[in-house]
Parts: structure tokens; sequence; C-alpha cells
């Protein structure tokens, strides 16, 4: 997960940064920050909480200039703390930079102990700060050749902006695991993790940043660079499935209309006679919708989510989890009473959710309720970028489906089969990493260590 966010030649840089991390809030709730420069230095704000929590008119006046990046993080490498919030900003010999970072270095722990043992001095447990010491050690000249140095040492997943008081580059890793797309505001360029951010400020998108582009952005212009090895792209499937707002353009298509997609292939697969259609809002609002239209049955808001609360998946607290699935969701008695329900969600990770809820339609009266998911089992750990770091939490790598439907205490439960998953994003045109679902990692884990042993690196 995490947001980023980047603006250059534009008078209200920090203002509309603050708008572009407002429309990247799903992506993160843990913490913000906005760098911006002046032409001189850079200036940095960072707090715990939410974008609109952080930033008022007092705050942003003080950053100044015609050019900002912006993130919003939830955790994956790194534990929760100021300390870790981005951007990441530092003075060395070369003057003034700030990074933040969307995804996540497998490497990282090598790198770092490597760096701690020449006498580098960490003052973060985020990955992100490994590329800053990679930069700074550099013998090259200019910001852009130090980052290209220090990115063909990286493995793993990235998506960053990097601001310095002069220009603003940005990196996308050469398999594209997580988005990046560019856009342009009258003179001004613009960056984010999703286009949904430009409409908002009223930007026009213009294309993805390619995976191993490299583009730098200073007075002089816009120039792209392609320093890495070409490879075989893997965009994370899960951006589609979950994390995405719907009204994202991304690999090509609108993420609503691809989760209508999965809808419709899952009612083709899995469909069973029922009086109707409800979603988990909101992410599997979308799946619900294709499903209800592929068999005529009616779509109902039987599922009314408290909007002031937020993701449960993404909040980093267990006890906040479970606290968030009791306030953040209530059922229309009138609705679901003695009917026959298909429940549908994008995915089931530790299945806690999906128990509390399908025990509140029991207890409302549901005749019938048929769980159907819009992705396939969920059975491995993801290590670039989103926090499902352990096997044993994830209730698919060691539970069938029989065995899972009767914990959540479902009458059936089906998933999207991967096949079909495949069919209904179009991967003819579009390589996609699945490796949560399949096992089947695009990159090879550095000494050879064993998933369980990476598992580990994501809690350090």
């Amino acid at each position: 997960m995490c947001g980023i966010f980047g603006i250059f030649n534009h008078k209200d840089a920090a203002n509309l940064t603050y708008l572009g991390l407002h429309a990247l809030q799903h992506r993160g709730q843990e913490s913000a920050g906005i760098s911006s420069t002046d032409g001189y230095t850079v200036t940095t704000h960072r707090e715990m909480g939410l974008v609109s929590d952080i930033f008022d008119a007092d705050v942003l006046q003080k950053l100044k200039g015609n050019a900002a990046i912006g993130h919003v993080r939830y955790s994956t490498a790194g534990s929760s703390n100021i300390g870790n919030a981005q951007p990441l900003a530092v003075e060395y010999s070369q003057g003034y930079l700030a990074i933040a970072h969307n995804g996540n270095l497998t490497n990282a722990r090598i790198i770092k102990d490597e760096l701690q043992n020449y006498g580098s001095i960490f003052q973060s447990t985020t990955d992100t700060e490994v590329i800053i010491h990679l930069i700074a050690l550099s013998h090259e000249n200019s910001t852009l050749e130090r980052l290209t140095s220090a990115l063909k040492r990286l493995e793993g997943s990235y998506s960053l902006v990097l601001l310095t008081n002069k220009e603003l580059i940005v990196a996308r890793d050469p398999q594209g695991f997580r988005p990046l797309v560019l856009g342009k505001i009258k003179d001004a360029y613009v960056v984010s993790s999703e286009t949904c951010a430009f409409d908002l400020i009223g930007a026009r998108y213009i294309r993805e940043i390619e995976p191993g582009e490299i583009v730098h952005i200073s007075q002089e212009g816009m120039k792209s660079y392609k320093p890495f090895k070409k490879t075989n792209p893997q965009f994370c499937i899960f951006e589609y499935i979950y994390f995405a707002r719907p009204d994202s353009f991304m690999f090509g298509e609108t993420v609503y209309s691809v989760r209508k997609d999965l809808g419709r292939q899952l009612a083709k697969d899995t469909h069973v006679d029922a009086d109707m259609v409800i979603a988990i809002p909101d992410s599997g609002i979308g799946a619900a919708i294709g499903y209800s239209q592929e068999t005529g049955l009616p779509f109902e808001l039987g599922l009314i989510r408290n909007h002031y609360v937020g993701r449960t998946f993404i909040e980093p607290e267990e006890s906040i989890r479970h606290f968030g699935v009791k306030l953040k969701l209530n059922a229309i008695h009138d609705i679901v009473k003695g009917k026959r329900i298909i429940v549908i969600d994008d995915s089931i990770v530790r299945a806690t959710t999906g128990r509390k809820i399908i025990k509140m339609l029991r207890q409302y009266g549901a005749k019938e309720i048929h769980f159907r998911v819009s992705s396939p089992p969920t059975t491995h750990p993801c290590f670039y970028g989103i926090d499902t770091p352990s096997r044993a939490q994830l209730i698919a790598s060691s539970h069938t489906v029989r065995e899972i439907n009767k914990y959540m205490g479902s009458d059936t439960l089906r998933y999207l089969t991967p096949e079909s998953l495949r069919k209904a994003v179009g991967s003819d045109n579009y390589t996609f990493c699945d490796a949560c679902f399949s096992g089947k990692y695009p990159s090879k884990f550095p000494w050879g260590m064993e998933l369980e042993q990476m598992e580990l690196f994501s809690k350090r």
C-alpha cells in the first residue's frame, strides 16, 4: 500500500499535494507528510494520523515553494511510529533531499547490514532509508545518477518520488509492482499512485510511468530514462481487487469496470439460487454489482458502512481491527430478514471479519447466506508491499474451503478461480503478480531464504 504524490512547477504545490494525499488516503492511514522546496531548501512536515488532521492552513503556509512531494503510509517494513513516517528528508554533502516510497525492498536488510558495517547510522527502521544511504555514499555526480546507481542495487518493489531544491525525480521498479502515473496541470507535471488524485486537482492524465523508468523533472523540462535491463512486468493484481479506488484508471482499465467483470465471472462460476446480492462495502460493491447484472438478481444495500471508521484490513493493531469490525458495519433488518442472500467480498485474509458479518446477518433473520469471493484464496504472504506477512495469519494457507465455510458460518462459500481471475482482468494484455494466490513469486529472495524466514523481515 502507501500512496505517493509529487508536483513540480506550480505556485500552490503544497496545497495541491495536500489534496492529492486526500484522494490517496485509502492507501494508508497511519501517517502522512509533505516536503516542499522554494529552490533553496526543502521543508518537511509529517505526523501520525490522517491527512485532514495533520495539515491545516498554518502548516501548509510554511511549506513554501513550487515543488512538493507527499506520502500516506501504512507499514510493511518498519514499525508504526513517527520515525518511519515519510517523506524522509535529509541534508547531506550534495544538499537537501526528500524521498517517499511505495513498496517493499526484499534485500533491504542485507544492504542495511552492509552499510552499518561501514559506519552508516540509521534513524528509522523503514527500508526506504536504505535508498537515502546508497544515494549519499554514491560517487556519481548528479542526484539522478546517484539514484540510478542506488536503485540498481535494490530488489523488490518501489514506486518513489525524490525531491531536491531544484528537481523532482520519479522512479518505478523494473517489474512495475506498484502503480505510478504521470499527469499535468497547466505547466506543472504531477505524479501519483493513482489517477483519482488527478481528478481532484484538475490535472490531465498523460500515461503510466513505465516499469523500469526514471523520470527527471526540472526547470529544463521532463526527461525519461530507462537504465535497467528490460524484464516482464508484474503488476500487482490486488490493486484491481482491493487497494485502488474504483474511479482510478490503472493498467489500461478503470478499476470499477474490472471489479464488475470479476463479479460477472464469479456469477458464471458459482451462482446459487437466492433472493438478492449484497456487498461487504466498500471494496466488494463493484463485484457485487457485476454479479447482480450477470444473474439478474437485485442488488441491495444489505450492509451499511460507517464511513468515519477506517479500513479494517490496513489498520496496524489487531485489537483496533477487531473493534473496527463491530463499529464499521451494520445490516438493514428488513432487507435481510427471511431472505436468501449472496454476500460478495473482494477477499478473505483471516476470515474474522466475514465470520462476524455472517453472525450479524443471522441475528437479523437472514434465511440463507452464500458467501462469494471475487478473488482466489489468499494462501501466501506478499513481500512487495502488502501487509500479509505470515502464512499463519492467512486462513486459506492451512484450511480448505469447506473448513473456512464452517468457521465463518455461511451456508456455502466459493472463490473465484485463478483461471477465471486471469480471464476477468484480461491478462493476455498485461502480466500480473498473483503470488499471494499462487505462491509463484516473480523474484528470488536473497540468500535463498525460505519464505517463513522472509516473513520475519516484514516484522522487524
